[in-house]
């Protein structure tokens, strides 16, 4: 089951509704539906599945859509047509449909929201803002100021807590905002445009908290924005729309590899690789290696090979008769002790690597770098030519 699900939504603002729909099937843009019926076309046609633990961005210009079937999650725009279905108490309840005792259980505990203006309340605290919505259920002043201060540890406010929002940064206080939704410990999380409004080096830096902090929490998150750098650093699956509809749904990798049109070409035509692909994209799969009994064959010659256990994982390094020093990598980043590498033969890496950490990887090895999956097993070599090909945003096949 999804967390959250569009099937098949329709949105339209306007007095004539059933006309704008008869429009949209009849495949009408969104011009000719507000010039034939007075109807805006907020949505039409969106089916989009994000599952549970997932930062799914919807991308898009200003006016395409995005924000308008966000706040169809918890239904703060109506659908005209369509299922918004949303995991909730472990089953999937469409909010567009369902009653309004239950839209309120959805929004007080499995739904909450982070607004691009932060929307804290002036006259309370940095405290008194992030356990709103605790209070709102009802909870014990205790029990709320434990969890409050929980909270604010985690977004790093502990010292603000009896500071007014006035006497905040902008990024203070879109913490504050952060620490809100979090408080509430609500499944799924929609943040529309969060750090829009603040300068590029305090995005960047919220950027960095919000994906250390997603791989704490594991939460479901739906995240409207412009900005295609922002998407592409914080987006599992980036869904780009146009007037309503969504154009093209996936990876990072997908969409910067594969565009679905010229409107997608055009969005990712100036951006780099080496921030979006990982070793998945550039490898040589294992499967594709020269192999003699256990060993895989790093070169041409067979001087070079790495042996494998019964698993698949690497476990010793053979350079002609010499026995080599395999090092591992951390993280996508591939991050690796200095002195570890300064004596490395050849490094293990995960396979989720970046191309950027692969070519800084290569500066302390000739040798093609080993790549892993969860398990430690051998997934593919990534070399120089792979690097090569991914800079010039080409897979071979």
């Amino acid at each position: 089951m999804p967390a959250v699900e569009f099937r098949n939504i329709d949105i339209v603002f306007g007095n004539d509704v059933k006309g704008a729909l008869a429009l949209i099937d009849a495949g009408h843009s969104r011009e000719q539906i507000l010039s034939m019926t007075g109807s805006v076309l907020g949505a039409a046609g969106v089916s989009l599945a994000v599952e549970r633990g997932e930062i799914c961005v919807l991308m898009g210009l200003s006016g395409s859509g995005k924000s308008t079937i966000l706040r169809a999650i918890n239904r703060l725009n109506e659908v005209a047509r369509g299922e918004v279905l949303v995991e909730h108490k472990g089953r999937a309840v469409d909010v567009a449909r369902c009653d309004e005792a239950t839209l309120r259980d959805i929004r007080m505990h499995t739904v909450s929201m982070v607004f691009q203006q932060f929307g804290l309340l002036p006259w309370r605290t940095v405290r008194d803002n992030v356990g709103f919505g605790l209070e709102l259920r009802g909870m014990k002043g205790a029990e709320r100021t434990r969890i409050v201060d929980e909270k604010l540890a985690m977004v790093g406010l502990t010292n603000w807590a009896e500071k007014y929002t006035n006497e905040l940064s902008g990024g203070m206080q879109q913490r504050v905002g952060l620490a809100r939704a979090f408080a509430t410990d609500a499944d799924i999380l929609l943040m529309d445009e969060p750090f829009s409004a603040l300068d590029p080096l305090i995005r960047d830096k919220l950027q960095d908290e919000l994906l250390d902090l997603q791989r704490r929490i594991h939460k479901t998150i739906v995240f409207v924005s412009h900005d295609l750098d922002e998407a592409l650093k914080l987006g599992n699956k980036i869904a780009i729309m146009e007037g309503g509809r969504i154009v093209q749904a996936g990876t990072a990798e997908d969409i910067l590899l594969r565009p679905a049109n010229a409107y997608v070409a055009e969005f990712v035509k100036h951006m780099n690789p080496l921030n979006v692909l990982r070793g998945t994209a550039v490898m040589r799969p294992a499967a594709s290696l020269p192999r003699e009994g256990d060993c895989v064959m790093l070169d041409k010659e067979g001087r070079v090979r790495v042996k494998i256990d019964g698993e698949g994982r690497p476990v010793s390094l053979d350079l002609d008769g010499r026995v080599g020093l395999l090092a591992s990598a951390d993280g996508e980043a591939g991050t690796i002790d200095d002195t570890l590498a300064r004596n490395a033969d050849c490094i293990v890496a995960p396979v989720d690597l970046k191309l950027k950490a692969a070519i800084e990887l290569k500066r302390h090895t000739d040798l093609p770098i080993l790549l892993v999956d969860k398990l430690g097993t051998l997934a593919g070599l990534c070399d120089d030519d792979e690097i090569y090909r991914g800079l010039l945003r080409r897979l071979d096949g």
